[in-house]
């Protein structure tokens, strides 16, 4: 395990996989590596090649790869291929790059159920129903080995990512998703955001729980990175942690959530009046692009009345997926007293949604019909103004928006928008 304040080498990042296969075992024929998607600008690509060639000094003889993509949209073949650093005239033992089918229940297997009494504790009783372990079924096929490859840093529904979460969500089905990201939005999104320690990580452990338990003796090995980026937005590694099976992954993402605290929670003296969050392209749905918003919405952050302007020229819908796109749409982006009335009249609406339109657009108060903000959400892409002010967003020309707009006191142009956390010093 390593953390470094200077990017960490090739060799140093060899050294630490090494010790840690070291750990899991002598030989390793079939491995599967469930990793991070598209939207995660890690280093996996640096990761996969130096994992593969310690594998194959080790026996390997078939490397799988599970995209653990949640409700993402599936990546193509070139995608995940360059998303490992993976050649196929070199990495010649590489088998098949897999896409989590999340809505396909062919893909899944039901482990078993969280109790509602647990559930319902860990969400001070808003959510009272049981939620079911389902993962990829992959799990349970003939794998001497097991790598859970994953980026840390803040996250909005469970404190910091990474650990467990590849697992439960990153590979489970759509209800558990759903639960887990309502279960978020109900505790309060701006208390879980780079806390380690909260309910909806807690619900994330006991799932994670059933599925070791599933894969029995086999070993599972966490690797957890963490890392900036350059002027180029490429990624940076700065530190790589491992651990194995349960307390492996809690002690791996303990060590990891301390360091990306240090360099991914950015102090601002004063409330923002604006905030600008350039949204790279990996962020090519609002889906994704919108942790641009949640991501300055500690207390304390944006003044009374400020504006967050996801600045996204090449965002052109709400989702991908047609379906999902609709049902933002139907819905619109609100707060969240507004969404559990709205669940109460509609209880079939997919909660998983209903949880990003109040990430996206805040809390929020809503008395006797009307919704009152702290502050406002513009979106400045190529969704247009009607359909914005149909969602309940602002709306700004992209060609309006000029970095040099945004330099007084109070106003603030965040380049890479949505990767830090910002918090009131």
């Amino acid at each position: 395990m390593s953390n470094s304040s200077l990017p960490l080498s090739i060799e140093q990042l060899r050294s630490i996989l090494t010790s840690a296969l070291a750990a899991c075992g002598s030989r390793f024929r079939r491995v599967l590596l469930i990793h991070p998607d598209y939207s995660r600008n890690d280093f996996s690509h640096l990761v996969g090649p130096l994992l593969y060639d310690v594998l194959y000094d080790r026996g390997l003889e078939q490397l799988d790869g599970l995209n653990a993509s949640g409700t993402h949209r599936p990546m193509t073949a070139n995608e995940l291929r360059d998303k490992l650093g993976l050649d196929p005239t070199r990495h010649t033992r590489v088998g098949t790059l897999y896409n989590h089918e999340f809505d396909d229940p062919d893909w899944l297997l039901q482990l078993d159920v969280i109790p509602v009494e647990f559930v319902a504790d860990k969400t001070a009783g808003h959510l009272r129903e049981p939620m079911a372990v389902t993962v990829n079924r992959l799990v349970a096929e003939d794998y001497d080995l097991m790598v859970a490859l994953s980026g840390t840093v803040p996250h909005e529904a469970l404190g910091y990512s990474g650990g467990t979460k590849i697992l439960f969500p990153g590979i489970s089905g759509p209800e558990v998703i759903g639960l887990l990201h309502w279960a978020a939005v109900l505790v309060g999104i701006p208390r879980i955001i780079g806390s380690l320690d909260n309910p909806a990580r807690d619900i994330v452990n006991a799932g994670a729980e059933i599925i070791f338990a599933r894969l029995g003796q086999r070993p599972i090995l966490s690797l957890n990175m963490v890392y900036t980026e350059d002027a180029a937005h490429r990624a940076v590694p700065r530190g790589l942690f491992w651990g194995i099976g349960p307390a492996g992954f809690d002690a791996a993402l303990r060590q990891a959530a301390e360091f990306s605290s240090r360099l991914h929670v950015v102090y601002i003296d004063q409330p923002l009046s604006v905030g600008v969050q350039c949204i790279p392209t990996r962020y090519d749905e609002v889906w994704t692009a919108g942790k641009g918003s949640y991501k300055l919405q500690r207390p304390g952050v944006m003044a009374p009345n400020g504006e967050i302007i996801l600045f996204a020229p090449h965002i052109k819908a709400f989702h991908s997926k047609p379906e999902m796109d609709a049902a933002i749409r139907a819905i619109g982006y609100h707060g969240r007293d507004w969404v559990v009335d709205y669940l109460r009249r509609h209880p079939t609406f997919d909660r998983n949604i209903a949880a990003h339109v109040i990430n996206v657009r805040g809390l929020g108060q809503f008395h006797n019909g009307v919704e009152q903000f702290d502050f406002g959400v513009t979106l400045a892409s190529q969704i247009s103004e009607r359909e914005c002010a149909a969602v309940g967003l602002g709306y700004r020309d992209p060609a309006s928006i000029d970095r040099e707009q945004f330099t007084a006191p109070g106003q603030l142009w965040i380049e890479e928008g949505g990767q830090s956390l910002y918090s009131r010093r």
